[in-house]
């Protein structure tokens, strides 16, 4: 099966780092089309996925599933070998109901705080509407973990799709220094410790993208995932490598980490690397 996907901005467009995960996080190969959110290219994009108003969205075979439980089900049909829910009956029926719980709820929660992988607002004020939004989340990711996540990190032990719909909310908690138990605080760790999410974050670093109306107003702290490699862009080499660690292709752009210079075929090979350059594996690799 040949898979396309439509994505926005990776900063700020939730709904998209979801319907990415579900083909990153199972090695599910996809070819990824992505444009800015409220620009023209953003609506020229889905003309190619009609009748997808939104993204994410998938197709394949001149087929177009849009919204992300729709995708994520049609994925899971179609690759079984990849157990994108636990195998567990019972487990199975719960991690449905919650991801389910997450498509279609916390609105107070959405609305207040928007996905930013950018900021942290340590002094964030929480209306009473989003705190019950918080509560009922916490009490979800408590109730997975104690039923069924004693094999791993994730709601149901191995991560499955559950995750992947929860992980924008998982940065939401961290975005905005939203209150949550030892339990919730562990399960947000292992989201922002998590490779594919590290290396979504640094393309939307990369991107440069800055969204009108999506910072606050706010006294901001340093983000509090892992503390990334001290990388910086430089102007010229020469680099230890002679291709790009992605693309094979020769280096044009280069960066500078520790005293040794490395190089890359484009400005945002680099960029997404000097982001973050322990979620790559190609380039640590070369490291």
């Amino acid at each position: 099966m040949k898979y396309e996907l439509a994505i926005a901005d990776k900063t700020y467009s939730s709904w998209s780092l979801r319907g990415w995960l579900l083909f990153e996080k199972f090695g599910i190969p996809v070819s990824c089309r992505s444009a800015r959110m409220y620009q023209p290219e953003f609506h020229q994009m889905l003309e190619d996925f009609k009748p997808a108003r939104l993204v994410p969205a998938m197709k394949f075979d001149g087929v177009v599933v849009n919204d992300t439980l729709a995708m994520a089900e049609t994925l899971a049909e179609q690759n079984p070998d990849k157990d994108m829910w636990p195998a567990d009956p019972e487990a199975r029926a719960l991690a449905r109901s919650v991801t389910a719980e997450m498509h279609a709820s916390f609105t107070a929660l959405r609305g207040a705080c928007t996905m930013n992988l950018r900021r942290f607002y340590p002094g964030f004020s929480p209306t009473e509407d989003v705190l019950k939004d918080v509560a009922r989340m916490v009490e979800l990711w408590e109730l997975c973990r104690s039923r069924f996540g004693q094999d791993g990190p994730w709601l149901f032990g191995e991560y499955s799709i559950a995750d992947a719909f929860y992980a924008p909310a998982a940065s939401r908690f961290v975005t905005y220094n939203l209150p949550r138990s030892g339990i919730a605080e562990a399960y947000i760790d292992a989201h922002l410790s998590e490779p594919a999410f590290r290396r979504w974050r640094a393309m939307g670093i990369a991107q440069n993208y800055i969204q009108p109306g999506y910072d606050k107003d706010l006294p901001e702290g340093t983000w509090p995932g892992p503390k990334p490699l001290a990388a910086q862009a430089v102007d010229a080499g020469p680099s230890e490598n002679a291709s790009c660690p992605y693309s094979g292709k020769p280096v044009t752009d280069y960066l500078e980490l520790e005293g040794r210079v490395f190089g890359f075929c484009n400005s945002f090979c680099r960029d997404k690397t000097v982001a973050d350059p322990q979620a790559w594996d190609a380039f640590m690799d070369i490291y």
